[in-house]
């Protein structure tokens, strides 16, 4: 169940839901924004509760992240319960939110990141057993395994330390965190054709640096 801090904070969120359609239903229909205004709303409904403000958030964000969910082997059902959640976080923790650190649309899609994984966890949780082979510690290397694998992790914090942020931070999202391209443009509310260029500029600049292949990297 979805806990909200007072009635006047679910009000809100369902009537942004209600008055907006379904997050699917609007896809169509959200508006070209920029990334500035998103994160302007996002400070509105921080220090004011600007109920106006949060209903666009939702009409932007809403079709982008039921994607998401739906992409990541969501149901519809669960998809539009943990979106509603997403939308409640987004709702009571707004005064957390810092511009200045990311944009709007990292920050919503990271709680929607972090709903999905309590979703799952809810539904799926195993029993534990000691025993499996997975909780036991891999052997520690010798040393020439371990001189090698210090100096080669040295000399990749060395050559991501030459990229933009920008670029390392699509690195990040695609290779360790394995988002697709498409799931990283909507993420971080650029076209996807930026995207694709920053990963082919970053692969190549270490390629250069290191040698190294993509699956190095993995």
């Amino acid at each position: 169940m979805i806990e909200y801090p007072d009635a006047d904070s679910r009000r809100t969120v369902v009537r942004a839901v209600r008055d907006h359609g379904s997050a699917e239903s609007t896809e169509a229909n959200a508006p070209a924004v920029r990334t500035d205004e998103m994160s302007a709303r996002l400070v509105a409904v921080a220090e004011r509760g600007d109920p106006v403000a949060f209903a666009s958030l939702f009409r932007h964000f809403g079709p982008r992240i039921r994607a998401y969910l739906l992409r990541a082997g969501g149901d519809a059902g669960r998809v539009d319960d943990v979106l509603q959640e997403t939308f409640a976080a987004v709702w009571n923790r707004a005064a957390l939110y810092d511009r200045s650190r990311a944009s709007a649309a990292t920050w919503i899609f990271a709680i929607a990141r972090n709903r999905r994984i309590d979703a799952f966890r809810r539904d799926r949780r195993p029993e534990f057993d000691p025993h499996d082979p997975a909780l036991h510690p891999d052997p520690l290397p010798g040393g020439e395994e371990a001189l090698a694998a210090s100096e080669r992790a040295a000399a990749v914090r060395s050559a991501l330390a030459t990229l933009s942020e920008e670029q390392r931070t699509v690195l990040w999202l695609s290779f360790y965190e394995g988002e697709s391209y498409p799931a990283i443009a909507i993420r971080l509310g650029i076209p996807l054709g930026t995207v694709k260029s920053r990963a082919r500029l970053a692969f190549g600049r270490l390629r250069s640096e290191l040698g190294t292949t993509r699956e190095d990297l993995q």
